[in-house]
C-alpha cells in the first residue's frame, strides 16, 4: 500500500515511532544494489529520513559517486513493513550532521564519537507498506 508522506496515517507513524532497525539500500557504481543494517529517524515534519554513518563507508561512496540517486530504508517486523524511499544526500555540515545525531540518540542511544561522522538524509517522496 502507498502511503502519502506528508499525511502518514495513526498506525503507520506509530510503528515508524517503534525501536526497529532496518536495511539501506543504495546502488553501487554497477548498478547493483549495496543492502546494510541501518538505525535512522524519520523526521515528518521536513519529510526527511535521517542515518548516521561515517564518510568512508560504502553506502556513502555509493551515494558521493551518483549525486541526485535515489535510496531506500525498510523497517520490518513480522508481517508490517514501511519502506521510505527518495533522493539521498550525504552531509558533513555540523549543524546537520548534529541534528541526526540527537535524533538517533533519542530513537535509539547515544553514538560513539567520530570525528568522519556523516548524516545521509533521505527526501522521502514515496511511502510504502503495510503497518
Amino acid at each position: 500500500m502507498a502511503f502519502d508522506p506528508a499525511a502518514l496515517p495513526p498506525e503507520v507513524s506509530a510503528f515508524v515511532a517503534e525501536r526497529h532497525l532496518a536495511s539501506l539500500t543504495t546502488l553501487r557504481p554497477d548498478g547493483s544494489p549495496h543492502v546494510v543494517p541501518v538505525g535512522f529517524t524519520w523526521d515528518a515534519d521536513a519529510g526527511l529520513v535521517r542515518i548516521i554513518t561515517f564518510a568512508p563507508s560504502r553506502k556513502v561512496r555509493n551515494l558521493r559517486a551518483a549525486p541526485g540517486s535515489r535510496a531506500v530504508v525498510c523497517q520490518v517486523d513480522g508481517g508490517r513493513w514501511l519502506s521510505f524511499e527518495g533522493p539521498a544526500t550525504v552531509t558533513d555540515d555540523p549543524a546537520r550532521v548534529a541534528e541526526a545525531v540527537r535524533r538517533y540518540a533519542r530513537r535509539y542511544r547515544q553514538p560513539g564519537e567520530r570525528a568522519d561522522r556523516v548524516a545521509i538524509e533521505i527526501t522521502v517522496d514515496r511511502v510504502l507498506g503495510r503497518a
